[in-house]
């Protein structure tokens, strides 16, 4: 999925940073909530995304750096998701739906269609461009794409990979997951990771509590999807926010206090330590790394490819909007600054 913001912010991601927001329970580990904004797709009937990563509160959980929620739409009222050919560099995108269908295609020669509960991974190396739109059948839309940094020995690999996995689910007492990255709950799934990382959706019964053994290494994010009296480390987590935990935490205690279940998806990593430039599509090492991709892509530059088959809500070749390819918005007029993200730790609020 693309960045569709015309004036994207600018994300240097570093360790070390300023205070934020944190809440804790006695007894427990601090938990530090990250509150989603709303961002449109795009177009007259624009379908809205909660976007809880980057922020200036906190730009990493682990190698994770981009985490948008969408849905439940009504395709018939937002025209569901027509997003035609644009670009990545230096990142996975990872898709994942708990409704509908998105049909898939990169200029990697990969197409494929993400269904609710299977995995689609897709790696950017030096340079790729894919389209997402949401199939004919779909009547709602509703699911996360979440984009994990690269680091620096791959991440300007010529080749652009597609990695397709289905997770068996994993039953525990009250609930179940499905690990879709790393390993959990006694399950682990064969994807290829460049950092550390675990990625899992989970569903709890009312009045379930799961005391999750994790990796000490590790900071983690738990985004809730449903479930309006979710606890992590025994602080509520909106619908919507994510709870953020920072490293030294063997175990997680995931409460659904409320009377229906409650679905989240956990995220987590090793602190990714390198700095990492983020601006649209983008993820670079510099100013001028980002200038070059912005040029490449807008000149139709061989870095990136084509999409071969796009067929948009336009009709073939076109979005809605009558694009056959996202152009890139201006770059800002001054040289792009840092935005440090914070140690790997909940933290206090001033």
């Amino acid at each position: 999925m693309t960045n569709p913001e015309e004036n994207p912010d600018t994300h240097v991601c570093v360790d070390g940073g300023l205070p934020g927001p944190w809440s804790e329970h006695a007894g427990r580990a601090p938990v530090e909530i990250i509150t989603a904004r709303a961002v449109p797709l795009g177009g007259p009937r624009a379908m809205n995304v909660r976007r809880t990563l980057p922020q200036r509160q906190r730009s990493l959980i682990g190698a994770w750096c981009f985490i948008d929620h969408y849905g439940p739409d009504e395709v018939s009222a937002t025209g569901g998701m027509d997003v035609a050919p644009h670009p990545h560099t230096g990142l996975q995108t990872l898709s994942w739906l708990f409704e509908g269908t998105v049909s898939h295609i990169d200029s990697g020669g990969n197409s494929a269609h993400v269904l609710p509960g299977e995995m689609n991974l897709m790696t950017a190396g030096a340079g790729i461009c894919h389209s997402e739109t949401s199939t004919p059948d779909t009547s709602r839309l509703h699911g996360l794409q979440l984009w994990i940094a690269l680091p620096e020995e791959v991440r300007d690999r010529p080749g652009r990979e597609f990695e397709h996995f289905v997770p068996e689910p994993v039953g525990f007492d009250g609930g179940s997951a499905l690990v879709f990255l790393g390993s959990l709950l006694g399950a682990e799934a064969p994807v290829s990771m460049h950092t550390p990382l675990v990625g899992a959706e989970i569903r709890l019964d009312p009045g379930a509590v799961l005391d999750l053994q994790v990796d000490p290494g590790f900071e983690h994010g738990l985004l809730v999807d449903t479930g309006e009296a979710l606890t992590l480390e025994g602080v509520h987590v909106p619908k919507d926010a994510v709870g953020y935990t920072g490293v030294e935490n063997r175990t997680l205690r995931i409460a659904n206090d409320g009377d229906g279940p409650a679905r989240t998806v956990l995220v987590g990593g090793a602190p990714f330590t390198e700095e990492v430039l983020m601006w649209w599509n983008f993820l670079g090492r510099s100013t001028e790394e980002i200038e070059q991709y912005r040029e490449e892509w807008q000149n139709h530059g061989e870095r990136f490819g084509r999409v071969e088959g796009y067929v948009g809500h336009g009709g073939p070749g076109k979005n809605r909007e009558g694009m056959d390819r996202i152009p890139a918005p201006e770059l800002p007029p001054v040289r792009m600054r840092p935005r440090k993200n914070p140690p790997p730790h909940a933290r206090f609020q001033d």
